[in-house]
């Protein structure tokens, strides 16, 4: 959990960029990724680039915890009860830690990115809670909150698959290869090796970057189905294929299903360097080895 929030804390004016730029807010559309960055402060204040960041926190914390818990849990059972070992049990058991994450977090997901979609001066959201009663009330119950579930669990499997696979390779590679350049004993267990810090912020960042360019455009699908009612041509993004379709169609794929990518690069390298790194912190001020 501590884990998560510091990653998402650290790269949180990114993430409000970013989805302002996937659903082309008619405020800042016209803009490239460093001009809106310079443009929300001046008009929305500094606070405006952390906007969304609260529900961020409420969510990223659950998700975290549930997401690394998961890893290791199936991590255990892909081992013994289906023999399968090597590098293939991270990547199947990280697609199925994120997936289990996103599912148990996802209303809060959607809630996060309609505050972090609004502009000052066109609140229709007054606060979380607010937020929730609206599009319980207004989009049809429960089923509401899961819209753009599909592309989300679709991307997230090559995401978090691929995140932890690269991480875990490249750590177990390095402290094979290379124990006593890039390792370092454990600080709760002497007998344990681990990365030194500048390394697992290295592997980190490399698994990050990986990840992104893998499962990005499913991650605009589903911000734009996220955003839905909000948007002006929701009618055409009900489904994932439909709104894949328009999307491509309509923008081409690297002002379409591309768009804001070299944000991510910005944010999500930055961000998955700090999650594997405080993970790994953690882990040893918690006596996890």
């Amino acid at each position: 959990g501590v884990a998560g929030c510091c990653a998402k804390t650290t790269t949180a004016p990114l993430d409000r960029v970013k989805i302002l730029l996937q659903a082309h807010n008619h405020h800042y559309r016209h803009l490239g990724v460093f001009s809106t960055l310079c443009a929300v402060p001046k008009k929305e204040g500094y606070l405006g680039l952390y906007k969304g960041n609260g529900a961020m926190m409420i969510r990223i914390f659950p998700y975290g915890a549930i997401q690394f818990m998961a890893f290791d849990q199936y991590k255990k059972v892909i081992k013994k009860q289906l023999g399968i070992s090597g590098h293939v049990h991270r990547l199947m058991a990280g697609s199925m830690a994120g997936i289990t994450a996103v599912i148990c977090t996802y209303p809060l997901d959607m809630v996060r990115v309609r505050l972090a979609f609004q502009v000052k001066g066109e609140h229709k959201y007054m606060g979380i809670i607010h937020a929730f009663k609206m599009i319980y009330t207004k989009e049809g119950g429960f089923s509401g909150f899961y819209r753009g579930l599909m592309p989300t669990v679709v991307g997230m499997a090559p995401y978090a698959g691929f995140s932890f696979f690269t991480f875990g390779t490249l750590k177990s590679i390095g402290l094979a290869q290379a124990p006593n350049l890039l390792g370092r004993p454990s600080l709760d267990n002497p007998d344990v090796l681990v990365l030194k810090t500048h390394v697992n912020l290295l592997c980190g960042g490399i698994a990050g970057a990986i990840a992104q360019t893998i499962s990005y455009p499913l991650d605009v699908t589903r911000r734009r189905m996220q955003l839905g009612a909000v948007l002006p041509d929701s009618e055409k993004c009900l489904t994932m294929v439909q709104t894949l379709k328009y999307v491509y169609q309509q923008h081409g794929i690297r002002r379409g299903l591309y768009r804001g990518l070299s944000l991510n690069y910005i944010r999500c390298i930055p961000s998955q360097a700090v999650a594997f790194t405080t993970y790994e912190l953690m882990k040893q001020v918690l006596h996890l080895n």
